[in-house]
């Protein structure tokens, strides 16, 4: 009644992983003619923005080059606070890719999120020892008990009960 489907002729037994890297996907790319042809430009624009991070380390961090055509550079950048400092230091970005055999004469700045910037900092974990932790918890016992010091209390006796279960 019901026939088994096969999607895939895949034994359990016999499985080989192969790790994909760029060289593999470049070589599935250039078995198809039309995705070949865009091989060049693609290698091209992945060799600009290699030397424009290299000129630029901490700048390219979050940018990304949109276009390059006709010696004209346009690249995207989060915010307008990063175009700004960028803007400073486009004639060092320049005549650095002038030496790495780029012809730019003019680059052009759009403001437009990318890639997602990681703004936040972790916080560091804060350690208290068993004597800062005492300490902590004889001053909840030693505030007077007012409407003005329940809020600090509590929050002593939460920190203190926090630290001594983990």
């Amino acid at each position: 009644m019901f026939r088994r489907m096969r999607f895939n002729s895949f034994n359990s037994s016999n499985i080989s992983v192969k790790r994909r890297t760029a060289v593999g996907a470049t070589d599935f790319l250039r078995r198809d003619d039309k995705m070949a042809a865009l091989l060049p430009a693609i290698e091209r624009m992945a060799a600009l923005q290699k030397d424009c991070a290299t000129a630029l380390p901490a700048m390219f961090k979050y940018c990304e080059i949109l276009q390059f055509e006709d010696n004209q550079l346009v690249l995207s950048t989060p915010n307008a606070a990063l175009a700004a400092k960028l803007k400073q230091q486009l004639p060092k970005l320049q005549e650095t890719l002038a030496r790495r055999g780029w012809q730019v004469h003019g680059v052009k700045l759009k403001v437009q999120m990318m890639k997602a910037a990681e703004v936040k900092e972790q916080m560091r974990a804060l350690f208290l020892n068993e004597a800062a932790i005492s300490a902590f918890d004889s001053l909840s016992d030693s505030l007077e008990q007012s409407a003005q010091n329940a809020t600090l209390i509590a929050a002593l006796k939460a920190m203190v009960a926090r630290r001594r279960e983990g």
